[in-house]
Formats: C-alpha cells, structure tokens, sequence
C-alpha cells in the first residue's frame, strides 16, 4: 500500500499525459512518455517482487519450524522455486530478445502460481464456479502479477505499434479495477485471518455452539 499504490498514481498520470501529448498535442514535456514507461517498468517489477516476498513471507510463518509441512525436502524444493522466478524475473527485466522475454514471462507466471498453490496461502476458493473465487485477494492478486508481467514483456512491442498501446490500455484498466479490488479484499482477509497470538485462543472455541473457553491465567 504504501509503495505501490502511490507509484500507480504517478504512472496513471504520466500515461494520461504521454496520451494527451501524442494525441491532443498538449504542450508537455518530451519525456512524458519516456518517464511513463521507465516508471510502469518498476511498479510491473515491484509487485511481482512484494508478491513473491509476501508468499514467501506466508509459507515461512504459517507454522512453527518443527512443523513445517514437509521438511527440509519441501522447504528446499520451494526455495529452489523462489530462487528460479526471482532469476526470470530479472531475466524478463534484462531480456531484449521477444522470444525470451514470452519464456521468462511464462516461467515467473508459473513460479508465483506455484508458490501460491502453497496450502499455507489463504485463498477463499480455487473453484472458479463458486463466488467465493472471484472474491478472492488471492487470485485478483495473481490476475494482476500476470498483467504486470505482459506490460513488462511487452514493453519494446507497445513502444513501437499502436495496436500493442491498445491492448496495453485496455489491460491497464483491468489492472486498475483489481487494485481497487485487491484494496478491499486485502482489508477483509487481513480481518478475517488470525494472528498467530490468536490461534490458540480461537482454536478453543466451539463455533457452532458460539462459546469459547476461557483463557488459562
């Protein structure tokens, strides 16, 4: 919230501009466009890499160490998946080549997925016939994570043709309504899900019956 969301609003706005500049001929700077892109370039890197910090985040503490599901072997196993999409995603960053950067894209797609199928993440439902799906912080998350990604796989493609700035606007206002989204749902789950601190105390309690326990002094 506190890096993106303003950076967002840095980039709407330069965007507008650079628009209203090739466009309208407004009277801007030249580097409307330049500074839009250079600056949509790190908000698409930053919120992959908070998504991957904040999944890591959640696998690492949803448990105490003695009791993490799987041992050492999954804990490798997802740190050798961490590892690898963090490598792409720099890759992605770097890349020139179109044919590379569509693999790199990919294979960060499919890392942060694959993280996310954890079942230590909290995710209301994986069945997209069900509402609880489409209210999900989860999955708006990930919807967003792989826009982010197009734009900066894209990028060299929506510079040069006019068809590709279209495809570019039009997924950008999707991105925009699941910011709005993940804003509200975000708020929800950090309400609905108890802190570690918590999770003795509410375990005790008989939800059905709507009574709990007492704590131990």
């Amino acid at each position: 919230m506190v890096l993106i969301y303003p950076l967002i609003g840095v980039v709407v706005r330069l965007g507008v501009q650079a628009r209203q500049r090739r466009v309208a001929g407004a009277n801007l700077p030249v580097s409307t466009g330049r500074d839009h892109s250079d600056l949509g370039q790190w908000l698409s890197l930053g919120v992959v890499a908070i998504c991957l910090i904040s999944l890591t985040v959640v696998i690492a503490t949803a448990n105490p160490v003695a009791e993490f599901k799987g041992g050492v072997a999954r804990a490798i196993e997802l740190l050798l998946v961490l590892v690898g999409t963090s490598i792409c995603l720099l890759a992605l960053w770097r890349s020139s080549s179109k044919p590379l950067r569509l693999i790199f894209a990919f294979i960060t797609w499919a890392g942060v997925l694959g993280l996310g199928a954890q079942p230590e993440v909290w995710r209301l439902s994986d069945n997209p016939l069900k509402i609880e799906f489409w209210q999900s912080h989860y999955w708006a998350g990930v919807a967003v994570v792989g826009l982010m990604l197009f734009s900066l796989g894209a990028r060299q493609e929506i510079l040069r043709q006019l068809r590709w700035r279209r495809i570019h606007v039009a997924a950008n206002l999707l991105v925009a309504l699941l910011f709005v989204i993940q804003g509200i749902t975000g708020t929800r789950d950090l309400l609905e899900i108890p802190l570690r601190w918590q999770k003795p105390a509410l375990a005790a309690c008989d939800w059905n019956a709507q009574i709990c326990l007492a704590p131990k002094r």
